[in-house]
């Protein structure tokens, strides 16, 4: 496909239900919304504290698989190595449109930033996988390719039948980054409720505050080389196909704030505190739907007990 421009200086309203509909009939998705939260997978309050510590870390070194693998591959086109993968459940291969294919950049500053993510992102693998040691969950199978193509499609990127590759460009790059990068902040505070071991919930905060610097890059840079609209269609995306309405673009899209319209890089509630994701909402995101399809970033689910 050739590079997707959704470049605007001025945010414009989108029909968001419109590519919804196209992606869910699509991809053969039952509707979600809020009536599934919860349905499987992590305990919905604070006081159900039944998953153990290495449930929480596992859910969160699936993420750190499916970020590591789409770094390193943007960067070299090769991800992460057989020695950083084993461990417990299904372990499986990752599927990229053209294999081997790196992103062409052409801004030195954002492959700079690229590299830096992705040495972050594997080290991210390596630190959770050695401190869960012999539980580690192995890396599922993931798809870098139709996964991208039907979040585009959510987000009415594309158009139903068309394609979108994140590693075809240096743009293409930055919006498939926006799709999942704000999930991981979101996810590591969600989760920090359950965590018991204090050493381990330090460590998951200062991953958690590494993720928010990558998310305030990329959502950064989007804002400076205006893809304003495309962003905040990803945002909505993100919200439908999760449930909630706490999703926030680049922009302020409240239109009775005095910043309407204006710069939002910090995605923040009204005092200014990064929001929360339920682990089955994070789970909703990265299935695009309720439960694993042929278009999920993880087509067969995660591995471990929260799936």
């Amino acid at each position: 496909m050739s590079v997707i421009s959704f470049k605007s200086d001025t945010p414009k309203p989108v029909d968001m239900e419109a590519g919804r509909r196209a992606f869910l009939r699509t991809a053969g998705l039952a509707t979600v919304g809020a009536a599934v939260l919860g349905a499987t997978g992590f305990p919905g309050t604070a006081e159900a504290q039944t998953v153990s510590d290495v449930s929480v870390l596992n859910f969160a070194l699936n993420l750190e698989y499916l970020e590591a693998e789409f770094y390193l591959r943007a960067i070299r086109g090769t991800g992460l190595q057989n020695s950083q993968i084993q461990g417990t459940g299904t372990l499986g291969p990752v599927r990229q449109a053209i294999e081997g294919q790196a992103v062409p950049f052409v801004t030195p500053a954002i492959r700079e930033y690229a590299m830096e993510i992705a040495d972050d992102e594997e080290k991210h693998v390596n630190f959770l996988r050695s401190a869960l040691g012999s539980s580690a969950a192995a890396r599922p199978p993931i798809d870098l390719d139709s996964s991208f193509s039907a979040a585009a499609l959510a987000a009415g990127l594309i158009q139903p039948g068309g394609t979108f590759n994140p590693f075809e460009s240096e743009d293409n790059f930055l919006l498939g980054a926006f799709i999942f990068e704000d999930v991981g902040v979101t996810a590591y505070k969600g989760a920090a409720r359950f965590i018991s071991n204090k050493d381990y919930l330090e460590a998951a905060a200062g991953i958690l505050a590494v993720e928010a610097y990558h998310a305030g890059i990329i959502r950064t840079l989007l804002f400076q080389r205006g893809f304003v609209d495309a962003a905040n269609r990803i945002s909505q995306a993100r919200d439908n196909v999760a449930g909630t309405a706490a999703d926030q673009g680049i922009t302020i899209s409240d239109p009775a704030s005095p910043m309407a319209g204006q710069a939002n890089l910090v995605p923040t509630d009204a005092n200014s505190v990064a929001f929360s994701r339920s682990p089955q909402q994070v789970l909703n995101i990265v299935y695009l739907g309720s439960a694993p399809s042929p278009v999920s970033f993880f087509p067969i689910g995660v591995n471990g007990d929260i799936r």
